[in-house]
């Protein structure tokens, strides 16, 4: 597509994902300044005054206020994250950073996580700015650093430092929530009314060191890898909160499936099935190892990272589960520990969202879900704003959106940007 026929809001998806902000966790991250900057260049081409708030040298976060028709009339905040995970460039049929599209698509690590929201909000409010119209109330546009590292040195720093930012607030959107999936060739938007809550763990087996050539029954390597395993391999319970069982409800009324069988009723959502499916339990995932330092050498510590997301409010039950399921030869510490949020599907905000979704896309129904992993929001609820995920997307439904997140060829499509744009316009005006 010549670049004079993009849409606005696919160029600065483009621009964005070409600003490599790729965050490798534990403070170790390219910092999101450069990113911020284009953020805050375009609000103030908008007519707006940005601010910027940097805790921590390129780790940067910038918010601007929209003024609102009635300024009795609580704030919403739109917030986006401005990092990315990395990308590993020979896993990927297209450079991750190009912003390439191609068949229709937008290419690129942040395509789906969450620079195509990013773009989605500027454009909209833009919308709005440029018809010389403003929001029913005012509208708090925030964009973090270091969310895909929990927000420690993004939205919690926020939050912490700079509550003024978000006065007046009481409700929030971001991401993961309003896209489409297809449940036995019906289509369906999801809505995100909470967040599983976040343990990020990590593991530490301790043995005796030694040479790697003896014999030797104190190995932390294989005591760690032991823990590892076990850990990997559980399969924990099905356990249903009130949106889990709202989503049941709704994916049942689209199928004339029995709600009996959650993870069978998930399946009719194709692609989106194994998304769905972690939303009904705990999981344990480990993500990383490190041990050693030579091929000789037994060492005597070996370390595991585990994600684990967790059922709001099971959270001790399930470490003192992980615990007895590793043993008390190994511990368990805590690097990253985070709250779970769950929400009613009702009141005036929630209806705007699913009545914009149903002005551009009628009759397709909007059904509540849990997210399985977490966003920035879990910050903004200690300052009691209640949070929901609308990034909306009409999405074709041969479409692994949901696989796509820190996910290989990641992409979106060039139409459902410009839905979703559109959408979110229509909502920012009259909510």
């Amino acid at each position: 597509m010549p670049e004079s026929e993009l849409p606005e809001v696919v160029r600065i998806a483009r621009d964005l994902i070409r600003i490599d902000t790729s965050n490798y966790g534990g403070g170790r991250a390219n910092g999101e300044r450069e990113a911020a900057e284009y953020v805050g260049a375009y609000l103030t081409d908008l007519g707006l005054e940005p601010e910027y708030y940097e805790p921590i040298e390129r780790r940067t976060n910038v918010m601007a206020r929209v003024r609102g028709r009635d300024p009795e009339r609580p704030a919403l905040v739109v917030h986006g994250h401005l990092d990315v995970v990395p990308a590993v460039a020979a896993d990927w049929s297209v450079d991750p950073f190009e912003g390439l599209v191609r068949d229709g698509m937008l290419w690129g690590r942040g395509a789906v996580d969450m620079k195509n929201m990013n773009a989605m909000i500027l454009t909209a409010v833009a919308d709005i700015l440029r018809a010389g119209e403003q929001p029913e109330r005012d509208l708090i546009l925030a964009f973090f650093a270091d969310e895909e590292n929990g927000g420690v040195e993004g939205s919690a720093l926020v939050v912490q430092e700079r509550p003024d930012w978000f006065a007046g607030a009481t409700e929030a959107i971001s991401e993961v929530g309003g896209y489409s999936i297809t449940v036995d060739d019906h289509r369906a938007y999801l809505l995100q009314v909470g967040e599983k809550a976040m343990l990020w763990l990590r593991l530490v087996a301790k043995g005796r060191a030694g040479h790697g050539s003896r014999y030797h029954d104190d190995n932390a390597v294989t005591r760690l890898a032991e823990a590892v395993a076990a850990i990997g391999r559980t399969r924990w319970p099905i356990r249903l909160t009130p949106t889990t069982r709202a989503l049941l409800d709704g994916l049942s009324a689209l199928t004339g499936r029995s709600t009996d069988d959650p993870d069978a009723l998930a399946a009719a959502a194709g692609p989106a099935e194994a998304f769905l499916r972690s939303t009904f339990r705990t999981t344990t995932n480990p993500t990383a190892l490190t041990a050693g330092y030579k091929h000789n050498v037994i060492p005597e510590t070996a370390e595991a990272l585990i994600d684990v997301r967790v059922i709001p409010g099971t959270e001790d039950d399930v470490l003192a589960e992980l615990q007895r399921i590793v043993g008390d030869d190994v511990e368990i510490q805590t690097v990253v520990r985070d709250i779970g949020m769950e929400t009613a599907f009702e009141g005036d905000l929630v209806d705007a969202m699913v009545a914009a979704l149903g002005r551009h896309d009628p009759g397709v129904p909007v059904i509540p879900y849990l997210l399985g992993a977490g966003t920035d929001n879990k910050a903004l609820a200690s300052l009691g704003i209640t949070g929901y995920g609308f990034a909306p997307l009409r999405l074709p439904a041969d479409l692994d959106f949901t696989g796509m997140f820190h996910g290989v060829d990641e992409r979106v499509p060039v139409e459902s940007l410009v839905f979703g744009q559109r959408v979110l316009a229509d909502l920012l005006r009259g909510c």
